[in-house]
């Protein structure tokens, strides 16, 4: 069975923060990665505050690559993590990554040294209680073996006020704001493929990430609702199928899709009844091992 995870609800006043697990292969098994800061004489697991407005998946990915010099995918989110710094709580978002480039650490005032750990010896090593529970919750988990964004349409305004068809409506004013905002978090993901669903308004929620990433936006009809007579149960299987053939792909992929179609996907591939719910321009982030969905989490 999947697990099916969710964001904090945090108070106004909380100090947010997001990192990673980032973890790579070894002969022997699995490493992970932990950064040592002299201000502090402390090693942990790399982590920084969110920039304003800036999604936590986002800022997560792009922390761990600026304490670390390790790009990552990341797959499960782990553990939330609260504590107090100089009387205000903290809340820290961490999900695991798969390392996958790294660039030429040169040691700094913030993060001196970069060391890769068995996991256990990274737990023995860390400073901090709560960052041996989080490293914990990693080595309890499969290693998961393919990535996958799936997102829903942004908004393309009324069905009732549209005179063609249904599959050429386009985005609206808001749709195409919603669009720009989701490119950092498709980023985010380091996907190598961009799918889309068929209809105007699911190609062109991706078409800022394909902008930014040089990548196609391959369309195909697997990810699209019911057509007039089609049976919906057809839709959803195949939009399932799909979404665990590239989970099992071994590597990162973002798909747009539609309404009618991701709840009854996810809901397949997890295995049991869940709110799979999801909003215009909203979203899951889903981890597959061996080709079976672990963890699915919205974004």
């Amino acid at each position: 069975m999947a697990a099916v995870t969710g964001g904090p609800a945090t108070a106004t006043d909380d100090v947010r923060a997001a990192g990673g697990v980032v973890w790579r292969a070894t002969g022997d098994g699995v490493q992970v990665c932990l950064v040592h800061r002299p201000r502090y004489g402390d090693w942990t697991v790399p982590k920084g505050k969110l920039e304003p407005g800036e999604h936590p998946l986002v800022a997560a990915v792009r922390e761990v690559a600026e304490e670390s010099d390790v790009r990552a995918v990341p797959q499960v989110r782990l553990p939330t993590v609260r504590y107090l710094v100089d009387g205000r709580p903290k809340v820290v978002d961490y999900w695991s990554m798969r390392a996958v480039a790294t660039g030429g650490f040169e040691a700094g005032t913030e993060v001196d040294e970069v060391g890769w750990f068995d996991v256990d010896e990274a737990a023995r090593r860390v400073s901090y209680p709560h960052d041996a529970e989080v490293l914990a919750a990693f080595a309890a988990l499969p290693s998961a073996t393919g990535t996958v964004l799936v997102l829903r349409h942004a908004r393309a305004g009324r069905r009732a006020t549209w005179s063609g068809p249904d599959s050429a409506r386009p985005l609206d004013p808001a749709g195409w704001a919603r669009a720009v905002a989701l490119a950092p978090l498709v980023a985010a993901v380091r996907p190598e493929r961009l799918l889309s669903a068929s209809a105007r308004r699911c190609v062109q929620t991706l078409d800022p990430a394909a902008a930014h990433l040089d990548l196609p936006i391959e369309v195909t009809g697997d990810l699209d609702e019911p057509a007039p007579g089609q049976v919906p149960e057809e839709c959803v299987l195949a939009a399932a199928a799909r979404l665990a053939e590239l989970g099992a792909g071994g590597v990162s992929t973002a798909v747009c899709s539609q309404g009618k179609v991701i709840p009854g996907a996810l809901e397949r591939l997890a295995g049991v009844p869940g709110d799979f719910g999801t909003p215009k321009g909203g979203g899951w982030l889903l981890a597959f091992a061996a080709g079976r969905l672990l963890a699915a989490d919205p974004v």
